[in-house]
C-alpha cells in the first residue's frame, strides 16, 4: 500500500500529542519493533513472569494505537505503515518538544521575577547559561527540596562547581506549592507548584490564558487534540519542561549529570503510574483538573446538591434497597 504525505502529517500531528500526553522521550520505532517479542511473551508467560518494564511500554504501545489503529495490523503483518508512521510520529514527538522547549525559554523568566521587582542579578530572557545553578534564584527553585534554606546557599555553590550533583529522583523545589516539603508526608503539595500550573496551561491551553484563562485567543492544544483532563504523561512533560526551563542546559541529555532531564521525566512518569500509589495519584489529577479544566466533564461530574432532581432520584433508590 501507499502511503502519502497526508498519512504522514496525520502520523506526526499525533506524534505531537502522543509526546505530550503520554510519552516523551522514547524512540517510536523501537517501541513498534519490540511489539510483537513483548505480545508473543505476554501470551505465553504468566503476568507476573514478564518484567515490569516490558509490561508499561505494552500499555504504552496499546495508548499510541488508540490514536494510530492502523499501527496494529501494520506490525503483525510487516506493512510499510509501522516505518511510515514511526518515523513521522517521532518527527511530531521531537518538534512539539523543541516547540514547547523554545516557547518556555523567555516566560519563565518573567513567571520567575517577583511581581513590581526584577531579579539581581538580571537574566538574559533568551539565554540560557545565566540560569540554573548560576543563578540563586533558579538555582534555589531546582535545589532538592529536602534541603533546608540554611543549606541552600552551600548547596548551590557546590552545585555550580560541579562538586555536587542532583539525582534524578530528588525532587527540585519547585515541584512543591510554595516550595515547602513536609518530611513526614511528602505527598503533600506535590507537583502542585505554581510554576508547573502556569507552564502546563502555556503549553495545552494557549500561552494568552496563562494570566487568565478565559483571554485564550486561539484554540490551545489541549483544544485542537479533544484533551479534557491531564495525564500521568502531560504533568511529566511539563514538570520536565519547567525543570529544563530554569536550568542552564542547552540540550535534553541523560548523560548530564547536573540536571539529566530525560532521567527526571522517566522517574517522575514512573511515580505518576504507579498502582501503589493510586489513592495520591488520583487526588493529584482531581486537582489538576480543577486548575486547567476547570469546565471539563470530569471536574463537573460532583456530588449533586441536596435538593437537586438528581439528589431525590438516588434517595429514593437507596430507601428501595
Amino acid at each position: 500500500m501507499t502511503y502519502s504525505r497526508r498519512h504522514s502529517d496525520r502520523f506526526s500531528h499525533v506524534g505531537r500529542h502522543f509526546g505530550r500526553t503520554i510519552h516523551a522521550m522514547l524512540s517510536v520505532t523501537a517501541l513498534v519493533e519490540n511489539e510483537l517479542v513483548r505480545e508473543v511473551e505476554l501470551a505465553v508467560q504468566p503476568e507476573g513472569a514478564v518484567h515490569r518494564e516490558e509490561r508499561r511500554e505494552h500499555i504504552i504501545f496499546r495508548k499510541l494505537v488508540a490514536l494510530v489503529p492502523e499501527l496494529t495490523s501494520a506490525t503483525a503483518t510487516g506493512d510499510y505503515l509501522d516505518t511510515v508512521a514511526s518515523v513521522s510520529i517521532q518527527h511530531g514527538m521531537d518538534g512539539a518538544r523543541a516547540d514547547d522547549t523554545k516557547g518556555l525559554k523567555e516566560p519563565m523568566i518573567d513567571w520567575i521575577t517577583p511581581m513590581g521587582g526584577q531579579l539581581n542579578p538580571a537574566i538574559k530572557r533568551n539565554k540560557k547559561a545565566e540560569r540554573g545553578f548560576q543563578h540563586d534564584v533558579t538555582g534555589a527553585l531546582l535545589c532538592p527540596v529536602e534541603l533546608n534554606n540554611d543549606e541552600l546557599s552551600a548547596t548551590i555553590v557546590g552545585l555550580r562547581i560541579g562538586e555536587l550533583t542532583v539525582a534524578a529522583d530528588s525532587w527540585p523545589r519547585f515541584m512543591y506549592c510554595d516550595n515547602a516539603y513536609d518530611p513526614e508526608n511528602p505527598w503533600k503539595g506535590l507537583l502542585r507548584g505554581k510554576l508547573l500550573v502556569t507552564a502546563f496551561k502555556h503549553i495545552f491551553t494557549s500561552p494568552t490564558s496563562v494570566d487568565d484563562g478565559s483571554r485564550a485567543t486561539r484554540a490551545g492544544n489541549a483544544r485542537i487534540h479533544g484533551m479534557t483532563s491531564v495525564t500521568p504523561g502531560s504533568i511529566a512533560y511539563v514538570a520536565t519542561q519547567v525543570h529544563f526551563a530554569l536550568s542552564s542546559a542547552e540540550v535534553f541529555s541523560r548523560s548530564d549529570t547536573a540536571m539529566n532531564s530525560a532521567g527526571f521525566y522517566d522517574v517522575l512518569l514512573e511515580l505518576l503510574t504507579d498502582e501503589e500509589d493510586k489513592e495520591e495519584i488520583d487526588a493529584l489529577f482531581a486537582w489538576w483538573n480543577r486548575q486547567v479544566f476547570p469546565n471539563s466533564s470530569a471536574v463537573q461530574a460532583r456530588v449533586p446538591t441536596a435538593t437537586s432532581a438528581l439528589a431525590r432520584i438516588r434517595a429514593a433508590r437507596r430507601a428501595t434497597q
